[in-house]
């Protein structure tokens, strides 16, 4: 689509940009216009190729989902997230540590997983079972960018705890998302606070109370901090943590932007 700029007349062609998260069933895409010619858009998507794949045509995608496998696990984590664990006080715990690769691959048994986890890491580290039930949507992030390379190029990790972060000038948000593994209220407003400031719509926030099924709300808000990260990385003007990263055995970028 292309708006007319009533200012002066001239054509005004939309930029889209993607956050995505993963829910039950698929991912939840957070589309944004740099252009300002449309408002923000709610996708829902079976698949991570499909966001990559949306009318819109984005030209960056930032997942909150890792990219990037180690083949062996020194310390407590891929140096991404070491790198911004220093930095989230006691939202820390929201970033997983990602197991080798080998471990990552294993479809079914936990205990397995663990085995393989434990046997390539230094020290041994077990794998979380909310890290384990993350996997399908590792393993999937990670064979669409061995089988579309062009994609890498796209497609970036984020971690909407550290997005918020960085909206709230560099403090990590005050509450957590979720207690006891159900939503927190408070914790929610907290963040639509955050995201208002940055120039979301209120009431494209509001409508995401109650986002497209089978997303919740938690995943709306996390997949609208990514389309932030979007648009920051299309613009030069994100951080990456490590400043220099690393990549795995496949040539996948062990990075996260916010």
């Amino acid at each position: 689509m292309v708006d007319l700029d009533a200012s002066n007349g001239l054509a005004v062609t939309p930029v889209w940009v993607a956050g995505v998260d993963g829910c039950r069933g698929g991912w939840i895409a957070v589309l944004l216009d740099l252009s300002g010619a449309e408002p923000p858009r709610v996708r829902m998507a079976t698949s991570i190729a499909d966001v990559a794949d949306l009318p819109e045509a984005p030209p960056v995608v930032a997942v909150d989902m890792p990219v990037g496998l180690p083949e062996r696990l020194i310390g407590s984590g891929r140096a991404c997230e070491v790198a911004v664990r220093r930095l989230l006080g006691a939202r820390q715990s929201s970033v997983f540590s990602i197991p080798c690769r080998a471990a990552v691959m294993e479809t079914s048994d936990y205990r397995r997983a663990c085995e393989i986890a434990s046997a390539n890491s230094e020290p041994p580290r077990m794998v979380s079972k909310q890290g384990f039930a993350l996997f399908p949507k590792i393993r999937e992030v990670d064979e669409t960018l061995r089988a579309r390379p062009e994609l890498r190029d796209r497609v970036f990790e984020t971690h909407p705890e550290v997005c918020f972060l960085h909206m709230n000038g560099g403090e990590p948000a005050r509450l957590p998302k979720k207690v006891k593994g159900r939503a927190h209220p408070d914790g929610l407003e907290e963040r639509r606070g955050l995201l208002r400031e940055q120039g979301f719509p209120a009431d494209f926030l509001e409508a995401g109370r109650r986002p497209p099924r089978p997303a919740a709300a938690d995943d709306f808000l996390d997949a609208c901090a990514a389309a932030w990260t979007a648009a920051r990385i299309l613009r030069g003007e994100a951080r990456c943590y490590p400043e220099t990263p690393s990549r795995d055995a496949f040539g996948l970028e062990m990075a996260i932007r916010a």
